[in-house]
């Protein structure tokens, strides 16, 4: 990584900038300063592993409203991507540091104020996520079988908040608004054959839902064109490959895009030159065979943008969607999608708004910008709030993969670290941390969940899942796993 903004930032894999005096600083086991997270996922997780990694003295605290921790590696990250749930080893390690604890089922702005937390703590850190989805803002959006991507991938990786969702599979044909990769997650998953979501962490009723699916088609529904798609190549490819489906694409949708695609970054253009193949190209004689014997397909449609849900003949189902033919000023990232005039209609009974989560503000007293859905901040310092740190989503936005949030989360760790060595911090101070906060949560009549509580409800699970063959059987009700805690 460059500098950035007049900062010296450090190179993966390479030591970090020696802060001038700072061993003097770690000399003196007094100044041993008390911070906590708010938010148990990556974010918050990559935060406290910078922090007690180049800090020996520092003690840190991890909040979560749930009883279980992990944030989006346990409910965002798609059943079937085991891979990417492996950096749950690395977060539990940070855990079982003897300067670090975890204490889950405490709703911060709830249970314990920010303001508390500050009284308590040297410096806080919100790393809170987002928790909520933007809303597309056109008529019949309440309409039965219309749900935020969100909720369904809550729903089928166990969200306790969403586990009563029940999304109506009833139909043939199901629409995703968006065309990024947790749009392809969402469609791979209603499209999976049985034996593949049965092998993995997959929650028990969404697995008898999708067993009874009738959805054979799904559509991916991008306001611009295929040089905008925001999914990558693996996910694609992972589309493509999936058994027992076919692709659906236009081939005048891809037509001259090989000469375009010349000059941009090779991601891009490894992912369009996919796409082209797919289009234009006949399949081999394997593939071919393979599309024929398909019962079920997915296809990618362009420059359309949604105007309205259409109700059934009963008001309250929804029946299709309504979508604005577009057309495309400027190019590249850049490139507007601006309506044509032309209007299309799609019959579909489900339809999953896939356009991006949003985070929500935790207090009134921190500064949060609405419209950004962040908490406006220098470097994670947040503006006008000294001792007040934030990272992750609620951050920077709800952008990037796992690795762009560790980047950004170590950013925030050394913003913390260099306030320390600076004397922004005042050390002098002497921070109770989690011993403040304990007698604050007894006299509200609330049980914090540790992380070895956390390690009962993990093996419960696993030994479940173990009877199904399964990794793991998720347990989606909170009041459950406090029963199996015995909170």
């Amino acid at each position: 990584m460059g500098s950035r903004c007049g900062r010296v930032c450090w190179k993966w894999g390479s030591p970090l900038r020696r802060l001038t005096g700072f061993s003097r600083l770690l000399s003196t086991a007094a100044l041993a300063p008390q911070i906590c997270v708010v938010g148990s996922g990556p974010a918050g997780f990559y935060t406290a592993q910078h922090l007690l990694k180049h800090h020996r003295l520092a003690r840190v605290d991890i909040y979560e409203k749930l009883p279980v921790p992990f944030g989006l590696v346990r409910f965002g990250v798609a059943p079937d991507h085991p891979e990417v749930k492996n950096v749950i080893n690395t977060f539990t390690q940070t855990a079982h540091s003897d300067r670090c604890s975890y204490y889950g089922n405490i709703t911060i702005g709830k249970d314990v104020t920010v303001k508390e937390l500050q009284r308590a703590y040297h410096a806080v850190v919100l790393s809170y996520g987002a928790e909520d989805n933007r809303i597309l803002g056109i008529p019949g959006e309440n309409l039965s079988g219309v749900y935020s991507a969100r909720a369904f991938v809550g729903w089928y990786n166990g969200l306790p908040e969403n586990r009563d969702l029940k999304p109506d599979l009833s139909s043939e044909t199901a629409v995703v608004l968006g065309q990024g990769n947790v749009a392809l997650d969402v469609a791979r998953v209603l499209l999976s054959p049985l034996d593949i979501l049965g092998k993995t962490d997959i929650t028990e009723g969404s697995l008898a839902a999708i067993a009874c699916s009738k959805i054979k088609r799904v559509w991916l529904v991008g306001r611009r064109g295929p040089l905008q798609v925001a999914f990558t190549i693996k996910e694609l490819r992972e589309m493509i490959n999936l058994p027992g489906t076919r692709p659906l694409l236009d081939p005048a949708d891809f037509t001259g895009l090989g000469d375009v695609v010349k000059d941009v970054p090779r991601p891009r253009k490894r992912l369009t030159e996919l796409m082209v193949k797919l289009a234009l190209e006949k399949p081999g004689e394997k593939e071919a065979s393979r599309w024929a014997a398909a019962t079920k397909e997915w296809g990618l449609k362009f420059q359309r943008s949604p105007l309205e849900v259409l109700p059934a003949a009963d008001g309250k189902q929804a029946r299709g969607i309504r979508m604005a033919v577009t057309r495309l000023e400027g190019s590249g990232e850049s490139a507007r999608a601006v309506p044509t005039g032309e209007v299309e209609e799609l019959e579909c009974g489900l339809i999953l708004s896939s356009i991006g989560y949003r985070s929500l503000p935790l207090d009134s007293l921190i500064p949060f910008d609405p419209k950004l859905g962040i908490i406006p901040n220098s470097l994670g310092r947040v503006q006008g709030t000294p001792g007040l740190y934030c990272s992750g989503w609620v951050k920077r936005g709800p952008t990037g993969v796992i690795i762009t949030t560790m980047n950004d989360s170590f950013d925030t760790a050394q913003s913390v670290l260099e306030d320390l060595q600076s004397g922004v911090l005042d050390l002098s101070n002497t921070k109770e941390g989690f011993k403040s906060v304990r007698s604050i949560l007894h006299s509200r009549g609330v049980h914090p969940v540790t992380f070895s509580d956390w390690e009962k409800i993990d093996a419960a699970e696993v030994a479940r899942g173990k009877l199904a063959g399964k990794p793991r059987e998720k347990i989606v009700d909170p009041q459950e796993m406090l029963q199996l805690i015995s909170h």
